[in-house]
């Protein structure tokens, strides 16, 4: 977002080079098992407080797979509790929700959402939104991709919560007909539904070993520093709205 084209276009070779999305999940591969049965999978996720936030503190679930699960890192250091000090350091109150599951494709995260939200204290004043990378790593059809999302925000809607995506971008190794298809279901789903939209989830880190896991591809926790640093004025901007 805060890059021209040609870094990001340098960082996406990369993305390729590495196959980006074969890190993207915990010991997930295209011949990896099936996820777990949805419930099984919910009871994953963190528990969320018991207590019903204060009035002027808002709610923001975090549903997404291991870039929001805190994939690797030490208790405090995924996207949910970063987030929620970035929001603090705003001058915003919120409890932020981790609801990632490692491993989870779009398909794992529409069979979950509604046990997720039901399990939540109160409804969520916003949904953060981040799956997608998975269905690429394991070469599944845009199209399912696509509309699996578009039942995740749709049942949002139904249920009066405002959402976030982070997008994702295709490997370059996935084709240029797969990046075709891949690529526009985030904004053209931010549209549809008028959705924020933070483009690519990876945006300032990719390609920074600095900020790199071993597998160079997960966030390790000065990146989920930067990836929450450039969240929080767009979520900070959607919970005053």
């Amino acid at each position: 977002m805060h890059e021209g084209n040609g870094s990001l276009a340098g960082r996406l070779t990369q993305y390729g080079a590495l196959t980006l999305i074969v890190h993207l999940t915990a010991g997930c591969s295209p011949d990896a098992p099936p996820p777990p049965p949805a419930r099984e999978q919910a009871q994953r996720v963190e528990p969320p407080a018991r207590a019903t936030p204060s009035a002027d503190r808002k709610l923001v679930v975090a549903f997404g797979d291991s870039l929001y699960a805190g994939y690797n890192l030490d208790q405090g250091q995924g996207l949910a509790p970063v987030l929620e000090r970035a929001l603090a350091d705003r001058g915003l109150k919120a409890q932020v929700v981790n609801a990632g599951v490692s491993g989870d494709t779009t398909t794992a995260g529409r069979a979950r959402l509604a046990f997720t939200l039901d399990g939540l204290p109160r409804k969520p004043d916003l949904m953060l939104v981040g799956l997608g990378g998975n269905d690429m790593l394991r070469g599944l059809s845009p199209q399912e991709t696509r509309d699996n999302l578009d039942a995740i925000l749709r049942e949002a809607k139904a249920r009066g919560i405002p959402v976030m995506l982070t997008g994702m971008l295709a490997s370059p190794n996935m084709g240029a007909d797969y990046a075709a298809a891949f690529n526009p279901i985030f904004p053209d789903l931010a549209h549809k539904y008028d959705a924020a939209l933070y483009p690519f989830m990876l945006d300032g880190v990719l390609g920074e070993r600095a900020l790199l896991l071993p597998d160079g591809i997960h966030p390790n926790a000065r990146g989920v520093t930067v990836i929450a640093r450039r969240l929080a004025p767009i979520v900070a901007q959607n919970l005053k709205g």
